[in-house]
């Protein structure tokens, strides 16, 4: 014996299958779109400090502890946010692994316009040394690991935060005075442009 359902109750049941579809449709529509607009834009030439997008400027301001306005050069935060997360990888220098001394070497040249040597025992003869308070964005940062001198260098950003690519975790932000990186600390300074076009 089969039972069927009456016409009004098989039309709602229908209706509610197709809103629900409906409902799908649209929120994967918004979700993929949002997606697409919260993509990192290097916009402007390198040395330009263009204004941040305003979801990336809220990401990092947030990771560093400072206010979202102090975010101010969006060409920095928008190249870190492309290379956030990649491997490290001895030598490499492209999305699929890069090591230290390469995404310093690319992050002074795409950001800031200036070419600095590639490694790091060439990139620490090409600083002028400052303080740790001294430091600003752009500035380099020199670690002695495993009892190697300057085998290790990061971005200064600010508030006591550097960019580097880490060995374990890729390319991240680390706090400068983290016990397990200070411990290396070795030397910083800025970039003297003159002595870098030389090297």
């Amino acid at each position: 014996m089969t039972v069927t359902a009456k016409p009004a109750t098989f039309i709602a049941m229908m209706s509610m299958r197709y809103f629900r579809g409906l409902l799908m449709l649209l929120l994967a529509v918004v979700v993929f779109s949002s997606c697409r607009s919260k993509k990192a834009v290097l916009k402007g030439s390198p040395g330009d400090v263009v204004k941040p997008q305003g979801f990336i400027a809220d990401k990092y301001a947030g990771m560093m502890g400072v206010d979202t306005r102090d975010i101010t050069n969006g060409r920095l935060y928008n190249f870190i946010e492309q290379w956030y997360g990649t491997p490290y990888k001895f030598a490499g220098l492209d999305h699929d692994g890069i090591d230290c001394s390469g995404l310093a070497f690319l992050l002074e040249q795409q950001v800031f316009g200036i070419n600095i040597p590639r490694n790091t025992g060439r990139q620490i003869n090409v600083i002028k040394r400052k303080y740790e308070d001294e430091l600003q964005e752009g500035d380099l940062v020199f670690f002695d690991f495993d009892g190697k001198k300057f085998s290790h260098v990061g971005v200064y950003l600010q508030n006591g935060y550097v960019v580097h690519a880490s060995t374990r975790k890729g390319v991240m932000i680390a706090r400068l005075r983290d016990p397990s990186l200070y411990k290396y600390f070795s030397r910083a300074g800025s970039i003297n442009t003159e002595i870098a076009q030389n090297n």
